[in-house]
C-alpha cells in the first residue's frame, strides 16, 4: 500500500516493486490512500482507502475498517506499508484482520516529520514483524527512539534495468558546455535549489562555460527564477546565462546522458533515487554528506560535501569540471558499485526473501503452538 502515485521515490519504489514480484511466488494486491500522481495512469484499478484529511477522524477509522475487510475478502498473508501515511492505515487495518505479516517502511531519516508524526510513526511500528529501512541512516534513526534491531531491515532502492542501457542525449551538446545537472521536484525548501543557485553562481565565476540543468517542477518554480535573475544566471525575459529550467520531465535516463556531473543540494536525503540513477548513467555526484548520501558516495565515485558548505560544494564542482579523466573514472566507478548492490534483480531477491522468510517463521511459530 502507498500513499499516492505522484513522482518522489517512495512512490517509485513502490511501482516498481509492484510490478516485478515473481507471479509464480505472489498474487499482489496493491491500495492506495489517493490514486492521483503521474504514475497513477500505470495502475488504473487500484482501491483507494481516503483518509478525509486526518488520521485520527471518524471517516478515517472508517477506512481502516474497510481496509481490514479488504484484506480478510483478499486472504492475505503478507501487508505491506510503503510510506508514513499508508503505515498509519495499513497496520492497524492489518492487525485487526490478523493478516500473518504485517511490515512497515521508513524511507526517509524523520527530521522532514513533526514530533508528533514520528511517535505515531513509531508506535504503529511496533505492531509490525519488520520494518523495511533503505538506508541503514534510516534504519539508525529508528534504533535510536528504541526500535528492536531485531525487526529493522535495510533494502536499497531497486533501479530497473532499463536506467543501465545507453541513452541518446536529450539536451544537444554545445561545443565548449560543461553541463552540471540536479533532478527533484521544486515543491520543498529541503530540497535546496536555492542553495544550487548560489554555488552555480560561484561556479561560473571560475567557470563560465558552465551550465547548470535544473529538472523538476512545482510552486517554488517562479521563486526560483527570480533568485536566479537576480544571481545574473537568467535574464529578466526568461533567457539563460548559465542556468536552464527544464520543468518535468519523463525522459531522465536521456537528460542524464546530456550531463557531465549530476548534484544534489537537498539538506535530508535516506536514500537518493536521484543519485543512484545518475550513478547508473555513469556520472560522478557531487552532494552533501547528509543521511544516506555517504552510503552512495565516497572518493572513488564523486564528492561529499560537509552540509551547507557551499563554497566548498562549488571548489567541488570546479575540480570536476576541470579534469574530464577523474569525471570519467569517478563514473565509470559509480555505475559500477550501483550495478552491483542496486539492480533490480538484487533487490527484488531480497523483499521476497524477506516477505518468504517472516512467513514462514509465522507458519512455523502457528504450527508449533
Amino acid at each position: 500500500m502507498t500513499n499516492t502515485f505522484e513522482t518522489g521515490g517512495s512512490e517509485r519504489q513502490y511501482t516498481v516493486l509492484a510490478k516485478n514480484l515473481d507471479p509464480s511466488k505472489f498474487e499482489v494486491h496493491l491500495g492506495c490512500v489517493s490514486h492521483r500522481g503521474a504514475l497513477a495512469g500505470e495502475f488504473e484499478s487500484v482501491p483507494q482507502f481516503p483518509l478525509g484529511g486526518s488520521l485520527f477522524r471518524w471517516r478515517s477509522l472508517r477506512t481502516r475498517f474497510k481496509l481490514k475487510g479488504h484484506l480478510q475478502a483478499n486472504r492475505v498473508e503478507v501487508a505491506h506499508a510503503f510510506d508514513f501515511y499508508s503505515n498509519l492505515t495499513m497496520i492497524p487495518s492489518a492487525k485487526l484482520a490478523r493478516v500473518p505479516v504485517v511490515i512497515g517502511s521508513h524511507r526517509q531519516i524523520g527530521d522532514l516529520m513533526t514530533a508528533a508524526q514520528f511517535r505515531a510513526q513509531a508506535a504503529a511500528f511496533r505492531w509490525c514483524d519488520a520494518i523495511v529501512c533503505n538506508s541503514q541512516a534510516a534504519a539508525d534513526r529508528l534504533l535510536s527512539a528504541g526500535i528492536p534491531q531485531a525487526k529493522l531491515t535495510v533494502i536499497g532502492n531497486a533501479l530497473p534495468d532499463k536506467l543501465f542501457q545507453p541513452a541518446a542525449a536529450a539536451l544537444p551538446k554545445v561545443r565548449g558546455v560543461l553541463r552540471i545537472g540536479m533532478v527533484a521536484r521544486m515543491n520543498a525548501a529541503y530540497k535546496n535549489h536555492a542553495g544550487l543557485l548560489r554555488i552555480a553562481a560561484e561556479v561560473r565565476r571560475s567557470v563560465p562555460n558552465a551550465e547548470f540543468v535544473f529538472v523538476g517542477d512545482g510552486p517554488l518554480r517562479s521563486e526560483l527564477e527570480q533568485q536566479a535573475a537576480a544571481l545574473g544566471l537568467m535574464t529578466t525575459t526568461g533567457s539563460s546565462q548559465g542556468v536552464v529550467f527544464l520543468g518535468d520531465r519523463q525522459d531522465i535516463p536521456e537528460i542524464l546522458a546530456s550531463l557531465d556531473i549530476a548534484v544534489l543540494t537537498s539538506d535530508s536525503e535516506s536514500l537518493s533515487n536521484v543519485i543512484l540513477e545518475a550513478m547508473a548513467a555513469g556520472l560522478p555526484v557531487v552532494a552533501y554528506a547528509g543521511g544516506g548520501n555517504g552510503e552512495l558516495i565516497n572518493s572513488e565515485r564523486g564528492a561529499l560535501v560537509p552540509l551547507r558548505n557551499e563554497s566548498e560544494f562549488a571548489t567541488a564542482v570546479v575540480r570536476l569540471l576541470a579534469d574530464a579523466a577523474l569525471r570519467n573514472k569517478l563514473g565509470a566507478n559509480a555505475r559500477v558499485f550501483v550495478e552491483q548492490n542496486f539492480k533490480l534483480d538484487c533487490v527484488r531477491n531480497h523483499y521476497q526473501d524477506l516477505y518468504a522468510s517472516l512467513l514462514e517463521r509465522k507458519q512455523g511459530r502457528g504450527a508449533g503452538e
